[in-house]
């Protein structure tokens, strides 16, 4: 396949964009994302998020700072003087012209040859898994293909850097996963550096790498999801990445870079993250959460005030004595029926003590 990877690193030093010269989008923020990764900045509207990918195709104009790609500085360089390609949200797919002329067009106009465009076109839709599909029109493909057709068309340009924004938010819920499956696998395959918008948790636990948490145009936190997920650093990225019970908790003692933890009447050792004996508050996941028989030793006493039944799983909701907690329990066949007094024992792992 003629399609190959042209992989830069993508570094922001102290980077700021301000409107207006007061709204601050983006604030001071730096990082580093390393070549052949995928990389997610995630957070909630209006967070920086956007305005961050578009400083690096060149779309928006750092105020303060400086971008690189590779070890070129580019913080000045418009969009079409910079090696990227970006993928959009809307799909801005050419209506009338067809599927391959539409992934052939950038290649077209920076003057590559008829013959050559062709060839790149046909790798891009086999790459893609769209073959036979280039002289089809947009209007004749699906969401999810005319999703795949911006790709390929990003795809045949061999950019350092491929920028998606928000590239699944008008697809279903299964095709999204499927889309998400698919961009992951090519990312890996051609060894693509990847910079990915959304505001979907779940989507950027699925496929990235390393994600950014941004927040009020800072960075909230930086990791890799496994990271971000079981030790958020404060209880905007716990609540943030997926379900979390933020409950009251008390530190007894310090050991070394281990705190021992009570909750209510359970207890844990978690990584103390630098605090001290008193009044804390953790972050517990509702997997982490083991439902046990009544009066079970070590144990919180909870009333089931909620039972969902969701196919792979039941959710409860339970009232305790350090307040109501959300749990996910893979056990269908035994449901706990409303009303029920239960307890629930701390696992060990998914809790963790938070700012």
């Amino acid at each position: 396949m003629s399609i190959k990877s042209n992989a830069a690193t993508v570094s922001f030093d102290k980077v700021s964009k301000i409107y207006g010269g007061s709204v601050v989008a983006v604030d001071e923020v730096s990082f580093k994302i390393e070549a052949a990764k995928l990389v997610t900045l995630l957070g909630p509207s209006g967070c920086g998020k956007t305005t961050t990918l578009r400083m690096i195709a060149g779309l928006d104009m750092a105020t303060k700072g400086r971008v690189f790609i590779g070890d070129v500085d580019v913080t000045k360089l418009p969009a079409t003087d910079r090696d990227v390609s970006m993928v959009f949200q809307s799909y801005a797919l050419f209506p009338h012209m067809t599927v391959g002329e539409n992934i052939g067009y950038g290649l077209k106009v920076s003057g590559m040859d008829k013959s050559e465009i062709n060839d790149r076109s046909e790798d891009g839709l086999k790459l893609v898994g769209l073959t036979g599909y280039g002289s089809r029109l947009p209007s004749e493909l699906s969401g999810g293909q005319q999703q795949r057709v911006a790709v390929a068309r990003a795809l045949v340009l061999e950019p350092q850097v491929l920028l998606f924004d928000e590239p699944l938010s008008n697809l279903d819920a299964k095709l999204r996963r499927q889309v998400r499956e698919e961009i992951r696998d090519i990312q890996t395959n051609l060894g693509l550096t990847v910079v990915y918008v959304t505001h979907d948790q779940e989507e950027a636990l699925a496929v990235s790498d390393r994600i950014i948490v941004m927040k009020n145009a800072e960075i909230a936190q930086e990791g890799t999801p496994r990271e971000l997920y079981e030790e958020p650093a404060d209880l905007f990225v716990a609540d943030f990445i997926g379900d979390a019970n933020v409950v009251t908790a008390e530190i007894s003692s310090i050991d070394g870079d281990w705190a021992n933890v009570r909750v209510g009447h359970a207890e844990t050792r978690l990584p103390s993250r630098g605090m001290k004996p008193g009044s804390t508050q953790v972050a517990i996941r509702p997997e982490s959460l083991q439902i046990s028989d009544k009066d079970a030793p070590g144990s919180i006493e909870a009333e089931v005030v909620k039972a969902t039944y969701l196919g792979s799983h039941m959710e409860y909701t339970l009232d305790t004595e350090v307040g109501e907690l959300f749990v996910v329990e893979p056990d269908i066949s035994n449901a706990i029926s409303i009303g029920s007094t239960i307890s629930v024992r701390l696992r060990n792992h998914g809790i963790a003590l938070v700012e």
